[in-house]
């Protein structure tokens, strides 16, 4: 595999060659920052977690150089940075037996210029040889430009894959917006409540996020308890952590179809439970 960027980094936390490693995968996550796979994919790296027949693949695409800094990182440099964010990045793999962990190096500004065909180029590459048959993504209602910039550089890539070589199933994650404003019967509702252990300590290998002021082991604790007990009024919680997502599927099934009209027909169906309730109580 030859990317891009002189940076690229590929890891194999078990040491199979990288293309067999590759190979091997079921579930794969592309996602914009190190830590952003262990926030909103982590439904599919604890589907893999000690699964002989299940390997979860790591794609992150930026190089981590526009990252908060305080405290014991405050004076550190963007190659600095950079550095501390692809050995963390390669722990956390370590720590949820990835298949394979791949770090792209791109800056946001290229992830964020359409015109940059080498991003879609270096994922079409990933997504041809894994073969995943689940895929997970930022959702297109994010707030973060270079998460919903990742987002569509994979729609892309995805789109370039023969249909029979597609994955089934292609979820966009939370992040930056949450998905609990979702109607719930279009929630993809992902049961997160396994390895209660794994999942606190692949966000907490981010030292460098957290203590660089940004509490992420916090808030992700409290957000997946959060939507499994207001997921529904009238009935038990379901589980102990859930994440929400978009069934992002339907892009890849027809590429005719709008990626702003999918996005927005969410919006679209919750704006109007809002107003049917509304006129049914008034």
């Amino acid at each position: 595999m030859i990317f891009d960027h002189q940076k690229a980094d590929v890891f194999v936390p078990d040491g199979t060659p990288p293309s067999d490693a590759l190979r091997r995968t079921t579930h794969l996550g592309i996602m914009a920052h190190q830590d952003d796979l262990e926030v909103s994919a982590y439904h599919g790296i604890a589907s893999c977690f000690r699964q002989p027949d299940s390997w979860f693949c790591g794609v992150v695409v930026t190089d981590g150089a526009g990252s908060p800094r305080t405290g014991p990182y405050a004076d550190y440099t963007d190659d600095q940075m950079q550095e501390v964010r692809r050995e963390e990045q390669r722990k956390a793999a370590s720590v949820g037996e990835y298949g394979v962990q791949i770090q792209l190096a791109y800056s946001s500004a290229e992830v964020k210029d359409p015109a940059q065909t080498a991003v879609v180029d270096d994922l079409f590459t990933i997504l041809e040889i894994a073969q995943a048959e689940t895929v997970y993504l930022h959702n297109p209602a994010d707030r973060h430009d270079t998460h919903v910039s990742c987002f569509l550089r994979a729609i892309a890539a995805l789109r370039k894959m023969p249909a029979d070589q597609r994955p089934r199933k292609v979820y966009g994650c939370e992040a930056w917006r949450k998905l609990d404003w979702m109607l719930n019967e279009e929630k993809e509702v992902l049961n997160v409540e396994a390895f209660p252990n794994i999942a606190a300590a692949l966000i907490g290998v981010f030292d460098s996020q957290i203590s660089g002021g940004k509490r992420y082991d916090l808030a992700e604790e409290g957000h997946r308890r959060a939507n499994a007990t207001y997921l529904d009024s009238h009935s038990p919680d379901p589980a102990e952590k859930l994440s929400f997502a978009m069934d992002l599927t339907p892009l890849i099934t027809d590429d005719t179809l709008s990626i702003s009209e999918h996005a927005l027909g969410f919006v679209a169906r919750f704006r109007q439970d809002i107003v049917e309730r509304l006129k049914k109580l008034e």
